[in-house]
């Protein structure tokens, strides 16, 4: 075998004996938490009482990552700020089962994506997939409203809008609560918005399995 391909062989294993001890620790971290509160897609980023997982250890199309994890109906609240638009449609629907599988009857989903009813053509074109903004060239689908609340109601989630656009740019907001899931790129949140422009903004909803 020549050096490089000793080197990538080196690479693969300590890149999977880092995934073990990832996987390992979040056993232990789930097995202690109550409630339990994941965030999927990470990247680094979640606040105090929520678990941070991204694709390498808790892929959410694949079961046997959930299986090696949690338990059927044992999770109280899943977030996930934009993750679905990196996934196709088939595979958002995936997801969202999966999601409602391992809640508990009664517990949540937070979930965030890009705002395909937005107004402001910058702002589409920086998100649509294959778009000019940071991520874009991976983005699958941009949703609206409509269809991010059809997508989860597919799955069996009973769905309640918290942020949108409408069809004819008319902006909505609830007063959702960021204790119970933040989204930094919502109306609140998003530094962008600070002279009271909604130049970053997300379709954000609640979906929750019915108990």
């Amino acid at each position: 075998m020549n050096t490089a391909g000793l080197g990538r062989l080196l690479f693969s294993a300590r890149r999977r004996l880092g995934v073990y001890r990832d996987v390992r620790n979040l056993k232990k971290r789930v097995r202690q938490s109550s409630p339990l509160r994941i965030v999927v897609g990470a990247g680094g980023l979640y606040d105090l009482g929520w678990i941070p997982t991204d694709v390498d250890v808790l892929d959410i199309l694949d079961d046997a990552h959930w299986r090696r994890l949690f338990r059927e109906n044992s999770i109280d609240a899943i977030l996930a700020e934009h993750v679905w638009e990196h996934l196709t449609a088939e595979q958002g629907l995936r997801a969202a089962q999966n999601c409602n599988r391992f809640l508990r009857p009664g517990g949540y989903l937070r979930a965030a994506v890009p705002d395909g009813f937005h107004p402001d053509p910058t702002y589409l074109e920086r998100v649509r997939p294959g778009g000019s903004g940071a991520g874009a060239q991976d983005h699958k689908l941009l949703y609206n409203h409509e269809t991010f609340r059809q997508l989860f109601e597919s799955a069996g989630f009973q769905v309640e809008p918290l942020e949108y656009f409408d069809s004819a740019g008319q902006f909505y907001a609830a007063n959702w609560d960021p204790a119970l899931g933040k989204i930094d790129r919502s109306q609140r949140f998003d530094e962008r918005n600070k002279q009271g422009q909604l130049v970053y903004t997300s379709v954000i909803l609640d979906a929750r399995k019915p108990s």
